[in-house]
């Protein structure tokens, strides 16, 4: 272990304060696209300066509070929207979408890095993704990619992640040597909150998923990152470890945990208790969220929710494990993240 203090990364977090112009321009696209005889919209020019307002006085000012040093950094989620409009507007949402990322990164480079979004559609195959994946990582530098279970946006009728209809995707991300990040947008089903439900739903969804298949049997160099504290695996643990016995399945570090970890966006100290408990410190990447989905100031606490550094360092970690959940982890998940720290001697 490096006898300096760990850099802290942030593995989770969204451009959810992009410019209005640009939120617009998505606006006007979903217009066009129900009603064809409205304008056809133009991306608009978006200044470096209109970018720089929008980071620094929301995520970098919040990071420099919070003491972290490095957000991986990808388009709002809730806005990925994959269930609005058809292909050809999800890919030319999702390329302005990067591009933007890629702007915020070129301007703060030592602190944000990027992750894609991807242009899936419902009922469209996601080799058609494989392109913009290339793109976002061969030609602007990013080191991962948030990937929707379910596109659809709630009614989950497309084939599960252990489908060899997702074989393609995953063949590239293992070339590149990328992980993902399981994470579904927003929600057309009034029965599922986006973020409150649906976010929740599809964490546990995919965990499960794995458990019932053996995708990694297939690629063991497959990595995946389940957001939001790994839904309600960590808390049902040991349900899930008796369907896997049930189910005939290896035990579930063997089986599933080589290859998937879970972040810290959980919003109260127990659950972050109840997460370091259960879960080995090898699973478990530092991450925050911010700013996103709980934005308020816990009155219990008088410290924002998503001010996830404050659970962790009050669980009295030793050296090691600090510096595993902070850095370390999160840098051997994404290694392309580490190449980029190490050329610049981090």
């Amino acid at each position: 272990m490096s006898e300096r203090a760990p850099l802290i990364i942030d593995c989770h977090g969204h451009y959810t304060t992009a410019p209005k112009a640009h939120d617009a321009f998505r606006e006007a696209q979903l217009k066009h696209f129900a009603d064809p005889s409205q304008p056809l919209p133009v991306y608009p020019a978006i200044s470096d300066d209109a970018i720089r307002e929008s980071i620094e006085t929301n995520q970098l000012r919040l990071l420099r509070e919070r003491g972290a040093d490095m957000t991986i950094f990808s388009p709002r989620a809730s806005t990925m929207a994959h269930h609005l409009g058809d292909e050809p507007v999800s890919q030319a949402w999702t390329r302005h979408c990067n591009d933007l990322i890629a702007r915020v990164v070129a301007l703060y480079p030592e602190t944000f890095i990027g992750v894609c979004q991807l242009p899936q559609s419902p009922g469209v195959t996601i080799e058609h993704s494989i392109a913009e994946l290339e793109r976002c990582v061969n030609e602007l530098g990013f080191v991962g990619c948030n990937l929707n279970p379910d596109p659809s946006g709630g009614h989950w009728n497309g084939p599960p992640l252990t489908d060899r209809a997702w074989y393609p995707f995953f063949e590239k991300m293992v070339e590149l040597d990328v992980p993902a990040m399981i994470h579904v947008s927003g929600s057309c089903n009034a029965n599922f909150h986006a973020t409150g439900a649906h976010y929740i739903n599809a964490d546990t969804t995919a965990f499960m998923q794995f458990l019932e298949g053996d995708l990694f049997g297939d690629f063991p160099d497959l990595r995946f990152v389940i957001p939001h504290g790994g839904g309600a695996v960590p808390y049902h643990w040991g349900r899930y470890r008796g369907l896997a016995d049930m189910l005939k399945k290896p035990p579930l570090n063997e089986h599933v945990m080589k290859n998937v970890s879970f972040d810290t966006c959980v919003y109260h100290q127990p659950g972050i208790d109840l997460l370091f408990r259960v879960i080995d410190i090898d699973n478990i990447l530092f991450g925050s969220e911010m700013v996103g989905a709980v934005r308020g100031i816990d009155p219990t606490t008088g410290h924002h929710f998503d001010d996830t550094r404050r659970y962790i360092d009050s669980l009295g970690l030793s050296a090691q494990d600090r510096h595993k959940v902070y850095e370390g982890n999160v840098r051997r998940i994404y290694p392309r993240l580490d190449a980029q720290l190490r050329a610049r001697g981090r």
